[in-house]
């Protein structure tokens, strides 16, 4: 019998039930150093939306937690349940912004960086064309995704441009963290 299943009930439960009950919790999300979330407003009219993204000053970014000078921006098309998982960049500095356009992507991020205060830390976030947000990911923090049923595009932006040379991907397992993240939330 778990914890939960000898709270008191108001509504009683048949014995099997009342032994296999949990209940959610809804702790807040965990932090790890350097990245951060930004909800975008998605403004609707009869005619269609608009929403913006990024506002830029001599090639920097303004109005955001912290200072990112983009010099690439690309679009990736995930096809429905693909799972791309986990990579990084670690032979020179590299962060990115996030911004899933349509669909919906779940996002894993391990910090996985030496002497970091987060070192160690796991963070998901559900990142949705419906709820857009700007997801900010710094160097040295592994990162993946799957999509959802329907797919996703991912409009991002980074502070170094792709060498097809020398690309700067490293890659872990898509289950170094344990296949369980990637697991349908099944209720």
């Amino acid at each position: 019998m778990n914890d939960d299943a000898r709270l008191p009930l108001h509504v009683p439960l048949t014995g099997p039930a009342h032994a296999a009950l949990t209940h959610e919790t809804y702790p807040p999300a965990p932090d790890l150093s350097g990245v951060w979330l930004r909800p975008l407003s998605k403004h609707r009219a009869g005619n269609g939306a608009f929403m913006e993204v990024l506002r830029l000053g001599d090639g920097v970014t303004q109005h955001l937690p912290g200072e990112l000078h983009l010099r690439q921006l690309s679009v990736s098309w995930a096809a429905p349940g693909r799972l791309n998982a986990f990579h990084l960049h670690v032979k020179a500095e590299q962060n990115e912004l996030w911004c899933v356009l349509s669909g919906q992507l779940t996002v894993w991020l391990a910090d996985v960086r030496a002497g970091s205060p987060t070192s160690g830390g796991l963070r998901r976030v559900i990142l949705s064309g419906e709820q857009p947000a700007l997801l900010h990911i710094p160097s040295g923090v592994a990162h993946g995704y799957r999509a959802s049923a329907q797919g996703a595009t991912l409009l991002y932006g980074m502070d170094a441009q792709f060498d097809p040379q020398d690309p700067n991907e490293g890659r872990l397992p898509w289950d170094h963290f344990g296949a369980h993240l990637w697991d349908e939330d099944r209720g």
